[in-house]
């Protein structure tokens, strides 16, 4: 019997719920907004291997329809082989809870006799603490030969050192 009048309490509450708000908006009071930052190390692959270090901010807004995640990102990378330095500036979208990462990066690459800047799209997909993306590297003066990878593929493990939640309440 408890159980049954328990469930009728719970759709009666839901339906005034949703009688009070419209079915389009959700309430302010189950707004959260969760900002992380913290390093991240990765390896990037294309013709050449590269090592990258760097740090990366995330702004996640969770609702009860739909959560979008933000993140700017910078960072560098070094490929020991070839003698390459290079330095990311980056941001990117999820604009779902389990989709696709779109974004771009702004990059500058040197081999300490040349050097090269462009940009970077990318397209990727994130779980946990792993960001997979894959990209192609327009970059300036593409006729001289550069040890740079145009198409890429890099994963970075973020390490999430810092956490802060702000719940949005009515007024």
């Amino acid at each position: 019997m408890k159980r049954y009048l328990y469930s009728v309490i719970l759709i009666f509450s839901f339906t005034a719920l949703g009688q009070k708000y419209d079915i389009g908006t959700a309430p302010a009071w189950l707004e959260l907004n969760v900002i992380k930052y913290g390093p991240y190390i990765g390896f990037q692959r294309g013709k050449y291997t590269f090592l990258e270090f760097g740090g990366e901010g995330q702004w996640k807004k969770i609702t009860l329809k739909k959560t979008i995640v933000q993140a700017i990102h910078t960072g560098f990378n070094y490929n020991i082989n070839h003698n390459v330095l290079g330095y990311d500036l980056g941001y990117w979208i999820r604009p779902n809870r389990f989709g696709l990462t779109f974004g771009g990066n702004i990059f500058y690459r040197t081999n300490f006799i040349t050097d090269r800047f462009g940009i970077a799209p990318v397209i990727g997909y994130k779980v946990w603490l792993l960001h997979l993306q894959s990209g192609y590297h327009f970059m300036s003066r593409p006729e001289t030969v550069f040890e740079l990878n145009k198409f890429f593929i890099s994963i970075r493990f973020g390490l999430i050192s810092d956490r802060d939640f702000k719940l949005k309440r009515d007024k």
